[in-house]
């Protein structure tokens, strides 16, 4: 019998779980997974690869550095056939890459050769993108580059988070790498070469990002608000020494209500409504004043006024 082709699997998030498990059910020897240790000051919402790789007794390391001489060695000592990166936070030199004799694929969260680089997903709501979704691809020494194994989309609907957004990414990983790795062991898959001309790419993203500018379309402060929704730090906005993160927001129709010159917010009811530069409105539905979730229509009274002008 042929022996199962044997692979080191570089892996962290949700991606990287489920990734991790299409592996171990097509047979594949996972002679090392590489994952992270978790940051403490970083929100772990996601399944930890290493708890995983722990239930089936894979061997785990974690290194700071995947690409110093003493941990190719390591690798090198495996002698895997294949590498496989799914959401792996760390570039993999060429020189470590070459260790596997029938290659490296990585899973990127994006239609590339669109959105190549960092937090793809946030960056194609920040764009008001209708679609993305995951990418299988060779990895090379420029990031997101290599030959395009297979890609599988996902809808983007216009009040979707960037959680949610996430969430659909994971199974279409899941989805393409099931479909395409019996080919790609058998060194059949076809590759196809992106035009990175026609592509894109984005660097990462600082809580600082999250800043909502109220001179900019309701569509723009919509996008944002959803792309930084929680699990993210969330889109924000001070009014003198408070500060006020919104969570969700829906676009709605502009209404008629007469306003002042400029962008604000008002409660209607039981409703709080934020009127943008551009006459846009968005309903707000879930924000936090100083820390302390409350209910949004309650926020007028909270800071003494209705409406609240958002450019003093």
């Amino acid at each position: 019998m042929t022996p199962p082709p044997r692979a080191v699997v570089f892996a962290y998030h949700n991606v990287g779980a489920r990734c991790l498990r299409v592996l171990l059910a097509h047979g594949v020897d996972v002679a090392l997974v590489v994952t992270h240790r978790d940051n403490p000051a970083e929100n772990i919402w996601f399944e930890r690869v290493a708890d995983l790789a722990g239930d089936y007794d894979l061997p785990v390391a974690t290194p700071a550095d995947p690409n110093s001489p003493e941990f190719i060695a390591r690798v090198q000592a495996l002698q895997p056939a294949f590498f496989f990166s799914f959401y792996y936070r760390l570039m993999l030199s060429p020189a470590l890459l070459a260790l596997a004799t029938h290659g490296g694929y990585n899973m990127h969260g994006s239609l590339l050769p669109r959105y190549r680089g960092r937090v793809p997903v946030n960056w194609a709501l920040i764009h008001g993108e209708r679609e993305t979704g995951a990418t299988l691809h060779r990895m090379v020494e420029k990031p997101d580059a290599g030959e395009i194994v297979g890609r599988q989309a996902v809808p983007i609907l216009p009040d979707d988070t960037a959680g949610e957004v996430f969430a659909k990414v994971t199974v279409a990983a899941e989805l393409l790498l099931d479909r395409v790795l019996p080919e790609l062991l058998a060194g059949t898959a076809p590759l196809l070469l992106p035009e990175l001309g026609a592509g894109s790419y984005f660097g990462g993203r600082q809580a600082e990002d999250g800043r909502i500018d109220w001179r900019q379309p309701a569509a723009v402060v919509h996008n944002l608000i959803r792309a930084v929704a929680p699990p993210y730090p969330g889109a924000f906005f001070e009014l003198g020494n408070r500060r006020i993160v919104i969570s969700r927001s829906l676009a709605r129709p502009r209404d008629a209500r007469p306003h002042s010159a400029g962008p604000e917010l008002y409660a209607e009811g039981n409703r709080l409504l934020a009127r943008c530069a551009d006459g846009g409105v968005l309903r707000i539905l879930a924000l936090e004043l100083d820390g302390e979730a409350i209910a949004p229509a309650a926020l007028p009274a909270r800071l003494g006024q209705n409406p609240i002008p958002l450019l003093v």
